[in-house]
């Protein structure tokens, strides 16, 4: 293995406090997350262990309010920090955006007294959160969903499955998208269900080809009865819900995908300076130098493309446009990327002996999660050339 290490992502933070929160990040990223990564990705292990350290670390709460146990932390930080972990182990990383994803409904829909009730424990109290929205039949028309809630005095009473959830059945909390009334997507709303809500399974996780450590599986609702007083919004709001949620939850896949692309970089870079032929290291070769240079390009037009996302979010301004050029070009960018890596290590790439060719089978799943990037081009088509005439 080469021992050259990788020098650490130059970031532009907007205060002290950030720039100590990244220092933060990075130990516990170099120390408590890297060592394992590829050991417990090979064994299919969840590392329940690291999200309670960040959870008392206070890391699971960074974009939501103190007031409520979170971090008052600017998007442009916590997706920095999301980067750095995934970078580390993208089960990581991309966990806490899912959890941040979950979340999302409670804080910023939710009463004053939900939010007083329930986020102190899942934003510092260890709970870890999942979003429902999916379903086997329901993908990317989520709006077609066919899980239902029905009305019974104080309570509702929720039945159907949902699918491909990250972290189902491991999650203490699940924000659970369901029709209440007409077809459509003003006919669903949303509810926090907790995790050991009666009537609430799980199916077998996912054989999946890559992020193997992170728990996806189809969770069954078979009459689960939740009280009113866990519904989130106003009723037929859910779907509206959904979307801000996703929104947001894009710009953290983007920066999950540029934080495995760094760390596929840095180990080509690492071999190539390191691997001789013909005498010099492979690194001064022109056909390398190339490849490597595109892939660093790559790898910091997406961190800008996030950024600038992430700013205009902070400001209070309409980012969704911005949001899915993030989620699209930096996913993309993370596959390119990762199978340069590849190519860069040669035979040795295609082993397990190296991390690369994990990297390029984490990367493919995040041109899917969360709005596969065909529908992230239509959204932004929508926002250049209006909608699509009928």
């Amino acid at each position: 293995m080469p021992d050259r290490a990788p020098q650490p992502v130059d970031r532009q933070l907007p205060t002290d406090e950030a720039r100590d929160l990244i220092s933060l990040v990075r130990d516990i990223a170099q120390h408590e997350i890297a060592p394992k990564a590829a050991e417990e990705e090979d064994a299919g292990r969840f590392p329940r262990d690291v999200f309670t350290l960040l959870s008392r670390s206070g890391l699971l709460g960074l974009p939501f309010e103190s007031e409520y146990g979170g971090g008052d932390q600017p998007y442009e930080v916590y997706l920095q920090v999301l980067e750095e972990l995934a970078a580390a182990r993208l089960t990581v990383g991309l966990g806490l955006s899912v959890h941040s994803l979950a979340a999302y409904g409670l804080a910023a829909y939710g009463t004053k007294e939900q939010r007083t009730e329930h986020l102190p424990a899942i934003l510092g109290g260890g709970l870890l959160g999942a979003y429902a929205l999916s379903e086997p039949a329901s993908g990317s028309d989520a709006a077609s969903l066919r899980t239902k809630a029905v009305r019974e005095g104080d309570a509702w009473v929720i039945t159907g499955t949902k699918s491909w959830i990250t972290h189902g059945g491991i999650a203490d909390f699940y924000t659970v998208m369901a029709r209440t009334g007409e077809e459509g997507p003003r006919g669903i709303t949303a509810f926090l269900v907790p995790g050991d809500a009666e009537g609430l399974s799980a199916a077998a996780p996912e054989k999946k080809m890559g992020l193997k450590g992170s728990p996806t599986a189809q969770i069954h609702l078979d009459g689960v009865r939740v009280p009113d007083t866990r519904r989130l919004g106003e009723e037929g709001q859910g779907f509206t819900i959904a979307l801000a949620a996703l929104d947001s939850g894009r710009l953290g896949i983007a920066a999950c995908a540029i934080g495995l692309a760094q760390a596929a970089l840095d180990e080509a870079v690492a071999y190539a300076t390191d691997r001789r032929q013909f005498g010099r290291p492979i690194a001064d070769f022109q056909g390398l130098r190339f490849m490597l240079a595109d892939m660093a390009t790559q790898i910091e037009a997406g961190r800008s493309l996030y950024l600038t996302a992430a700013r205009l979010r902070d400001a209070g301004r309409p980012f969704a446009r911005q949001a899915a050029m993030a989620k699209m070009f930096c996913t993309d960018a993370a596959m390119k990327v990762t199978t340069d890596a590849v190519q860069v290590l040669g035979g040795y790439g295609y082993t397990a002996d190296f991390p690369v060719e994990r990297y390029l089978r984490e990367a493919k799943v995040l041109q899917i999660v969360e709005g596969t990037n065909q529908i992230q081009r239509m959204v932004i088509a929508r926002h250049v050339a209006g909608p699509e005439t009928r």
